[in-house]
């Protein structure tokens, strides 16, 4: 075998072993900060503060999430998924601000992610990184569609050019100002916002050429916007129009104001509803985005929940104390990054490096950038986030989890991100009592005894193997319980604690597993594929006395009469 072939079957590792595939990364990472540019841009204008913000919180990821590590190829800086949330807490704060000027939350808000920050580190230390890991699939998914739709509607003021005061804050208050804004709109940047948006639908619709593929839309659609934006002289219609970048990019940093905070007692309650809801959501975003980086790396690696955790906790102290927003793992920027040929977290390096070049020599380009063109490029980041396609693909997992799905979406809509996640949770474990109660009355049926209702539902979190084996080369994992997203922190640990010498694994289901929901289903699937990476089959013994309720691999299955008959 050739030193080449070597190289390309090699698992390329973070760190100075990283190092040998910096070409990779250095490319990838350049195509990365040309994504990251006006998507932290646009992010940061979406949680309230100037743009400056949005990139100094991308260079201070990129420059903390390769030294820490815990995942391979994701990029890591401030998120769409976060920005409603941000800006939420910063109006609770007392007020937010808008592409030009800081609100007057914004010190606030910098004193709530430090203590998330550090929040963050406490937990990766005591190895709770996993606890995320109880928000079932499905409400994770509901989460981020109602974060896309509450993203599209947040920036219909700029998509418009609307020059009025914007008084909405809630989903349906945007939604009713629709027609205010369109009133309202200034023509001609409106015409460039929306051909822009056309461009990224385009853009979007080529994957199956090479180019559109290591190039991202996001990234034409803004050159396209720029250079319309010049031709339709967009900048004489007065300041509001273009990103407007200080003239020192790093000169007058803030930080958090802790002392304020302090001698603020009535601002207390939403300083600690703030340090709950956003260590929530920026956990289970951040390792749902690493777990869901890793099912496209080309390597097949596996990311480290507590060692992704502690990089973010590290990261979000160090962004705010020089004035920057929440960061996390980045979806769209990841994906860039891989199609780029990304290798390691060195391409994070890269990333910020490059903004650092991008704010010291390229200042005025950036100010070229119309803002309804990154409203365009988050509506369309807001819309895959919610698209028809994610509600046919809940609806072919299963009608029920459409219901979870669509319930945890209203509630989020109509309170706020904090409510709807608890919500979604709420009406999971119903709907998973419901089917083993069920279970329970058909196994009974079926002649199984020892089983009840509250036994089940206690179950749900306890360590559902009861039992493990190791003989000749074959791992045996007994189950006795319901397997449920409430105990699969425990299942992903007893997965994780399989010798590495095995030859195959066999999972034992007894009859008294009734359940198997969505969540676990996923998880399970999830090891199936990891460990056939490493030619290790794995097996699931008694999974045909549960019946599956569609014909999706990791749908929710029920033990059935005629499964327990037979």
């Amino acid at each position: 075998m050739s030193s080449d072939q070597v190289e390309s079957n090699e698992k390329p590792q973070n760190g100075i072993a990283g190092l040998k595939h910096l070409r990779s990364d250095i490319l990838s990472g350049i195509v990365v900060s040309l994504v990251s540019l006006p998507l932290s841009s646009g992010i940061a204008i979406a949680s309230g503060v100037p743009p400056i913000v949005g990139l100094i919180s991308a260079i201070i990821a990129g420059f903390i999430f390769p030294f820490i590590g815990g995942a391979y190829v994701t990029i890591a800086g401030p998120a769409a998924g976060l920005a409603p949330a941000v800006m939420a807490v910063m109006i609770a704060l007392g007020g937010a601000g808008d592409a030009e000027h800081v609100g007057e939350g914004y010190k606030f808000l910098l004193v709530v992610i430090f203590i998330v920050g550090v929040l963050q580190v406490i937990l990766s230390l005591l190895k709770l990184a996993r606890f995320a890991a109880i928000i079932p699939v499905t409400v994770v998914e509901g989460m981020l569609a109602s974060i896309g739709l509450l993203i599209i509607v947040k920036q219909l003021p700029k998509f418009f050019g609307f020059t009025g005061k914007v008084h909405a804050h809630e989903f349906m208050e945007f939604v009713t100002s629709v027609p205010e804004y369109a009133q309202g709109m200034t023509t001609k940047a409106f015409a460039v916002a929306f051909a822009s948006l056309v461009m990224l639908f385009v853009f979007g619709s080529l994957k199956k050429y090479k180019f559109f593929q290591v190039v991202p839309p996001q990234l034409l659609a803004v050159i396209f916007g720029v250079i319309l934006g010049q031709i339709v002289h967009i900048g004489d219609l007065g300041p509001g129009f273009l990103i407007k970048l200080p003239d020192n990019p790093f000169h007058g940093i803030h930080s958090p104001d802790f002392s304020a905070l302090l001698a603020r007692s009535d601002l207390w309650q939403a300083a600690a509803v703030g340090v709950i809801m956003l260590t929530m959501i920026d956990g289970v975003e951040s390792l749902a985005t690493a777990m869901a980086i890793d099912r496209i790396d080309p390597y097949h690696r596996k990311s480290d929940a507590n060692r992704v955790l502690l990089a973010m906790g590290v990261s979000n102290v160090a962004s705010s104390l020089v004035g920057g927003l929440t960061i996390i793992p980045g979806g769209v920027k990841s994906k860039a990054n891989i199609a780029a040929g990304g290798r390691t977290l060195w391409a994070n390096f890269t990333n910020a490096v490059c903004l650092v070049i991008y704010l010291l020599v390229g200042a005025a380009w950036i100010n070229m950038i119309p803002l309804g063109v990154l409203a365009a490029v988050l509506i369309y980041t807001g819309w895959k986030m919610c698209e028809p396609l994610v509600w046919r693909h809940m609806a072919h997992i299963g009608k029920e989890q459409v219901v979870i799905f669509s319930f945890t979406i209203i509630v989020t809509l109509l309170t706020d991100l904090l409510v709807g996640i608890a919500a979604g949770v709420a009406a999971n474990f119903v709907l998973s009592t419901l089917f083993c109660r069920h279970a329970i009355s058909t196994a009974t049926a079926s002649g199984v005894q020892n089983l009840s209702l509250a036994k089940c539902m206690g179950d749900f979190f306890r360590n559902p193997v009861v039992n493990r084996e190791y003989c000749d080369g074959v791992y045996h994992m007994y189950v006795d319980k319901p397997l449920v997203c409430f105990n699969t922190m425990q299942l992903s640990e007893e997965l994780d604690e399989i010798p590495s010498d095995v030859k195959s694994v066999q999972v034992h289901l007894d009859e008294r597993v009734a359940l198997i929901d969505h969540t676990a289903a996923e998880n399970l699937m999830h090891a199936i594929k990891e460990y056939s990476h490493s030619n290790v089959p794995v097996e699931i013994i008694g999974i045909d006395h549960l019946e599956p309720l569609s014909h999706y691999d990791a749908c929710v299955r029920v033990a059935a009469p005629t499964a327990q008959s037979a």
